[in-house]
């Protein structure tokens, strides 16, 4: 693998939290897809509820709803989904680490719907990748980023809450329902 330079995840969050706040009004429900959307979303809860009103965090998890779930099976560490707020009517903001093919997020937009018919869903991502699959687009993205298709691209949190980033080889990695493209 060649050597490629990433963007430090921390200034992408803080351009992120920039974009996101200057559109974002009262009572707007942030919901982040497992793992690394929660742990985006959680921060970003944080950043934003300083200055807005905001429903209580939500998170997904998408295991179920995935187009691959026969190909692939459901991730050992599935985690539950929590909706703590009314979805009828609701302005959404959806969260996820890195965005590629989009069918995480339609995914995520269908457990949405589950839970009931929200006015609006807009999509926050921290790395966008392209190479989309369905007609999916983020409307606050902290970088725009082309890599090799056989490239995957690790979103870390470490125990201090600051994020990373790492490029792993697709062909070495043993691919579970989280570590699939977003």
């Amino acid at each position: 693998m060649r050597n490629i330079s990433l963007p430090n995840p921390e200034l992408l969050f803080d351009q992120l939290v920039d974009q996101v706040q200057a559109d974002i009004s009262n009572y707007t429900a942030l919901v982040g897809i497992h793992t690394g959307g929660a742990w985006l979303a959680e921060r970003l809860y944080q950043a934003l509820s300083a200055k807005k009103s905001l429903e209580p965090l939500g998170l997904l998890s998408v295991s179920f709803y995935r187009d691959d779930f026969d190909r692939i099976g459901l991730h050992a560490q599935t985690k539950p989904s929590e909706i703590p707020f009314n979805v009828n009517g609701a302005r959404i903001l959806l969260v996820d680490d890195v965005l590629q093919t989009g069918r995480t997020v339609r995914a995520a937009i269908n457990e949405l719907f589950d839970y009931g018919r929200p006015a609006s869903i807009t999509l926050a991502t921290l790395i966008d990748r392209g190479d989309r699959e369905l007609p999916i687009c983020a409307q606050y993205i902290g970088a725009e980023l082309c890599l090799p298709k056989e490239n995957m691209l690790v979103f870390e949190r470490d125990a201090h809450g600051r994020f990373s980033l790492r490029l792993e080889n697709k062909k070495d990695v043993v691919n579970g329902a989280e570590d699939l493209p977003a």
